[in-house]
């Protein structure tokens, strides 16, 4: 059971959990995939060639926070789905099934596909079905998924979202620690522990839930991501939205580089405190950590800090007394 202790007053926010949102098999399915926040492992030198992906729609409930439940829509039983990790020129062999047990048609709309939809005009399944549809990644960069039947909105709002980075030839500079994280916001009405997608609160973008990686706590506790002093660490940070905009900052550190945009091959901008992350928009951020401690991870927008968007990078290792020390 997830716990969290909440102080918001004076100027001083904590928030503790321990705690996952993860359903059944969720590491059924193929090909280059990786569960938040974890990432799947660099393309490196590696020449062009057909890959499988599988992905199937899953409809559960799970914790969103402290003692509160919802009823979740995801990619392979995740929220956020799985991270993929392609290079340019890949030929994909996308697979969507579509959990017999769910109540909704399900498709993907990935915005690395160059074609109708993104590849939802070909995908839509029902329970039960599944759809396979090709695509050539043909661009490098850090791109968005999303379920888009239906109405969309409920789609999206409920967690069927996630990240697929193409990579360019030869694939990106080594790093030392790579991590998938990605926020969202969760519309909903609250009552006796279960909390119900409210659209008219998505109407007016009154989100109940501000969290990284797909509920409140999800990088705090025994969840907080590690490095070690001297380290560069690289993150893959998507926003869904779905409508707020993301102020993306790490207390206590400077984004050395921002691949902006999540594009690769265009603007990298350097010594960055915050990064904007637009609705269905990623960034790219590396930064070496130079003393031990801990570092926390907000989406600046600061109140938001209080529905859950929050982390910790723990950071071990040797005191270094001429980049910080207490006292003169």
């Amino acid at each position: 059971m997830m716990r969290v202790r909440n102080h918001w007053k004076a100027g001083l926010i904590g928030l503790m959990v321990a705690g996952s949102l993860v359903a059944g098999d969720a590491l059924a399915g193929g090909g280059p995939l990786a569960h938040a926040p974890n990432v799947p492992a660099p393309v490196g030198k590696r020449a062009a060639k057909t890959v499988v992906m599988k992905f199937e729609a899953k409809e559960f409930t799970g914790p969103i926070a402290d003692g509160v439940k919802y009823d979740f829509w995801s990619f392979n039983g995740t929220v956020p789905g799985p991270m993929g990790r392609l290079r340019v020129g890949d030929s994909v062999e996308f697979h969507l099934a579509n959990h017999k047990d769910n109540s909704q048609p399900h498709n993907i709309d990935i915005h690395a596909v160059n074609g109708p939809g993104g590849g939802a005009a070909v995908n839509t399944a029902k329970p039960g079905e599944e759809k396979v549809f090709t695509w050539k990644a043909m661009a490098p960069g850090l791109y968005i998924y999303h379920c888009a039947a239906g109405a969309i909105v409920d789609h999206i709002a409920n967690g069927m979202y996630g990240l697929i980075l193409v990579e360019p030839a030869g694939g990106l500079p080594a790093v030392d620690r790579e991590y998938y994280v990605f926020e969202s916001e969760f519309f909903a009405d609250v009552k006796d522990g279960k909390a119900e997608f409210s659209l008219q609160n998505g109407l007016e973008e009154h989100p109940e839930y501000v969290v990284f990686n797909g509920s409140q706590g999800a990088l705090m506790g025994d969840k907080v991501l590690k490095a070690k002093v001297g380290e560069t660490v690289r993150i893959f940070f998507g926003n869904i939205g779905p409508n707020g905009i993301s102020s993306f900052h790490i207390i206590g550190e400077i984004f050395d580089r921002v691949y902006l945009e999540g594009a690769i091959g265009g603007t990298v901008n350097s010594n960055v405190q915050t990064t904007l992350v637009p609705s269905a928009g990623a960034v790219i951020v590396e930064f070496k950590v130079d003393v031990p401690g801990t570092y926390t991870l907000v989406d600046h927008s600061i109140f938001r800090v209080a529905k859950g968007a929050i982390g910790h990078l723990v950071v071990e290792g040797k005191e270094d007394p001429n980049v910080f020390k207490a006292g003169k």
